[in-house]
């Protein structure tokens, strides 16, 4: 019995401190019933613990009541009742609903007034009253983006026209000239190139200032590999100059990547191995440049060399230069060096463009050229043009890139000793990331090929396979004159450095040099994992063709890892 008593004390005591802190109650009416339940519909708060709250909260709804267009409203006394209850009144009055103002088309545009109200001509607007607070700030900030940080807007004049309605006059109280970026300094990157600033963000000295676009383009540092933003950009003004800060930090943008797979030879039964490099080096100069590197080589005897060197906003222009040297070695049978020169204008962030030259030259290694007659010696010369997209998510960990797309076109002719052919060549790969939530996603990839002649040689065939286009086949084991393949993945992130996916890769490749047409199919299993080193990925997938069984032996494991630098 003691227990229970000492329970409901404790209880008693507990909600009794809470009651006393809400023990006073506030009541507002109008001068009708109409009246109060306008005031009512407010939502005002009606406990309180003191009486300071009480009248703080009639202030409040006091100036909400205003904003409604009740501005000639009168509020008496706070009458207290009883030791618990207190009444005031608040007299509503008239309602203004809309008001007319004019203004001076010489300091505000038209432009600018058409977007806050929809009866706008060259000397006045009309809006409703609730909004004038939000059309007034709206204002303001336009004529701030037009180098008037330091505006003031303003109505004055205000009187009844009628009924519910009010006219005034607008007045621009511009207290300084308009203002210029004078100098541009970046801090905590010094040497971010200067030509980023000028063609990449499209800051300049001498232009009007505008802090809206220049927090919008300084957010297009996050889609640069090289640097982001570590704080938003921050302006200091003087009595005759303006100087713009953008806070930017260097990133850790190389990178180097490689696969080791193998597999079993299926004449042999044999294990074989294949392996893969790529090196990037971004910005070493801090001058934006990209050089690549890459290395392979295959279980076929096949070797192949890529170098790649681009240089954007050549001499502060907006125009870069790409240079391309790629070699290919097919066992003692021939070589083939492409060179590419492109000259590209990067439109925006996302977007770049560029047009170019290509040209191959390949050798017969053949002694005999009866081995295969299919093998020549050639050159070819073809002039393309090239669009690229990328869209990068920079909040996760495991995969910057969101999208991406590289298309290209060229035409032009190969030359044998004693023929000339005109060819067409398309070039495609694009992927994306479809995010279902933080944790789910799908990602789907394809890439395609295609080689238009009257006539077709063995050593200017393209070659695919493996884990960089179809997997669960060995590394270019695949050539053909025209291929598409599809590669999807359902990914499930285990955590922010862990992820695991199926793999499904469907394929379709036609041959017309030996008149074959084939689908091929990839099933699988992977996952990456985001080490201290980089990011390691583990692919397991068999791959076939649409007329043979499934056998574990034609399976392949993929192993791969990029690293950061």
């Amino acid at each position: 019995m003691q227990k229970t008593l000492l329970l409901l004390l404790i209880i008693y005591i507990g909600f009794s401190s809470e009651l006393n802190g809400q023990s006073l109650q506030l009541k507002i009416i109008g001068s009708n019933e109409t009246e109060t339940s306008t005031i009512d519909s407010l939502t005002y708060r009606k406990f309180h613990k003191d009486f300071l709250s009480i009248e703080q909260e009639v202030s409040s709804l006091k100036k909400r009541v205003e904003t409604l267009g009740y501005i000639e409203n009168d509020q008496g006394p706070i009458i207290r009742i009883n030791d618990s209850l207190f009444n005031t009144t608040i007299i509503l009055g008239q309602q203004y609903k809309s008001i007319k103002i004019n203004y001076d088309s010489k300091l505000v545009a038209r432009n600018i007034i058409e977007a806050v109200s929809q009866t706008a001509t060259d000397s006045t607007f009309t809006i409703p009253f609730q909004s004038i607070e939000q059309s007034l700030e709206f204002i303001n900030l336009k004529l701030s983006e037009k180098g008037f940080p330091f505006n003031e807007i303003s109505l004055f004049e205000i009187r009844k026209t009628g009924e519910g309605q009010l006219a005034a006059k607008l007045a621009s109280g511009k207290t300084d000239n308009q203002r210029t970026v004078d100098k541009i300094i970046v801090k905590g990157y010094e040497k971010f190139p200067k030509s980023y600033l000028k063609h990449y963000l499209k800051l300049k000295t001498g232009n009007t200032l505008n802090l809206t676009e220049i927090k919008s383009k300084t957010k297009n540092l996050q889609d640069l590999q090289f640097a982001n933003q570590i704080k938003e950009p921050e302006i200091l003004f003087s009595k005759d100059s303006t100087i713009l800060y953008i806070y930017v930090e260097k990133n850790r943008s190389n990178s180097f990547d490689g696969f080791l797979g193998f597999g079993t030879n299926e004449e042999t039964g044999n294990l074989e191995f294949n392996g893969y490099l790529n090196l990037d080096l971004v910005n070493n100069l801090n001058f934006g440049e990209t050089l690549s590197l890459v290395y392979k080589s295959d279980e076929n005897d096949q070797k192949t060399f890529n170098a790649r060197l681009a240089l954007p906003y050549l001499f502060n222009t907006p125009i870069g230069t790409e240079f391309e040297l790629r070699i290919f070695k097919k066992d003692s049978s021939f070589t083939t060096a492409n060179q590419n020169l492109r000259v590209f204008f990067q439109m925006n962030p996302k977007h770049r463009f560029s047009v170019g030259l290509k040209s191959a030259k390949s050798n017969n290694l053949l002694k005999d050229e009866s081995f295969d007659p299919n093998i020549k010696d050639y050159t070819t010369n073809l002039y393309n043009v090239r669009y690229e997209f990328l869209l990068r998510q920079n909040d996760s960990r495991l995969f910057r890139k969101k999208a991406f797309i590289d298309f290209e076109v060229g035409f032009g002719n190969r030359k044998l000793p004693d023929l000339k052919t005109s060819q067409m060549q398309f070039i495609l790969d694009a992927f994306n990331i479809f995010n279902l939530n933080n944790r789910n996603s799908v990602f789907l990839r394809t890439q395609g090929f295609s080689l238009i002649s009257d006539n077709y040689l063995e050593n200017e065939l393209v070659r695919f396979g493996g884990i960089n286009s179809m997997r669960g086949f060995e590394e270019n084991s695949l050539s053909a004159s025209f291929y598409t393949l599809l590669n999807t993945e359902y990914r499930y992130q285990l955590s922010n450095s862990v992820y695991v996916h199926s793999i499904i890769d469907i394929a379709y490749l036609e041959n017309d040099l030996v008149n074959q047409k084939e689908k091929l199919y990839g099933f699988g299993i992977g996952f990456g994992l985001l080490t201290k080193a980089g990011l390691l990925r583990l692919n397991y997938a068999n791959g076939k063709n649409e007329n043979q069984s499934f056998k574990f032996s034609n399976s392949q494991i993929h192993l791969s890892l990029t690293a950061i630098f």
